[in-house]
């Protein structure tokens, strides 16, 4: 017979073991799949390995047309991920599609080291990352997807920008924060907006169509179409009004 205190740890172990593989897939069978995928394709490298993963991954996410994956990209709940036509993610990218999903649009490319991750299981209805087509999202970009994310067309970031789709609460100092629970607002970049150095997007901003945030910045409230913003918490500093002018002080920032 075997002790109680034993068959308690190994209950424990295998309720941790299904925790794990729930947080990697959407059901066991899809988590061996995808983690096989993984372990014969994920890191043959060069366009050997791009050719493979574009027709094999199909077995685990969606692809509209062709997309390229590098060696080493990491993808979790991959049967919520949608690629568009021509998306590339580089070396190191990290996905973690837990629903509502992450959908890349056509043309659109996700460089070294960036995060894009919803981890939404507190089952928060508009959880997930949408990003349009022809953006670029720079190196070690961080995308927290809790609230929902929404990215446009023709939207550039700089490198280490983070826009983050949620936040804690905190009003109750008798309680740890960790169980005072979060909200999470939603994030909006419209279309031809441009994200610069380092800048941090806040929960519940919608940065309007065509706009400029400095290297740097953290916003903290909407920003206005067709406007430049910069500094700590961000302020507009110009509108871009296509009259050319453009001060050599405002340049440095971006």
């Amino acid at each position: 017979m075997q002790p109680a205190g034993r068959m308690r740890a190994s209950g424990g172990t295998w309720a941790n073991l299904r925790l794990y593989i729930g947080r990697q897939a959407v059901s066991p069978g899809r988590y061996f799949l995808e983690q096989l995928l993984f372990a014969l394709l994920g890191w043959v490298p060069t366009v050997l390995g791009i050719g493979l993963r574009a027709l094999f991954y199909r077995l685990i996410l969606y692809m509209d047309g062709v997309a390229a994956i590098e060696n080493g990209v990491r993808l979790r709940f991959a049967s919520n991920i949608r690629l568009g036509r021509g998306a590339y993610l580089d070396q190191a990218v990290y996905l973690h599609a837990c629903p509502n999903g992450i959908e890349i649009g056509e043309g659109s490319f996700v460089m070294h080291g960036a995060e894009l991750h919803v981890y939404n299981f507190r089952n928060i209805p508009h959880s997930g990352i949408c990003i349009g087509c022809n953006c670029l999202i720079s190196e070690y970009n961080v995308l927290r997807g809790q609230g929902g994310i929404t990215i446009g067309d023709n939207v550039y970031t700089a490198p280490l920008v983070q826009l983050l789709a949620v936040d804690h609460v905190y009003d109750d100092p008798a309680r740890p924060i960790i169980e005072q629970g979060i909200t999470a607002q939603g994030i909006v970049v419209e279309d031809n907006a441009w994200i610069g150095t380092a800048a941090i997007i806040l929960d519940g901003v919608r940065v309007g169509k065509g706009a400029v945030v400095g290297a740097g910045a953290v916003v903290t409230e909407d920003v206005p179409p067709h406007t430049v913003v910069a500094g700590v918490p961000a302020k507009v500093v110009r509108e871009i009004s296509g009259n050319g002018t453009r001060s050599r002080e405002l340049r440095v920032y971006f």
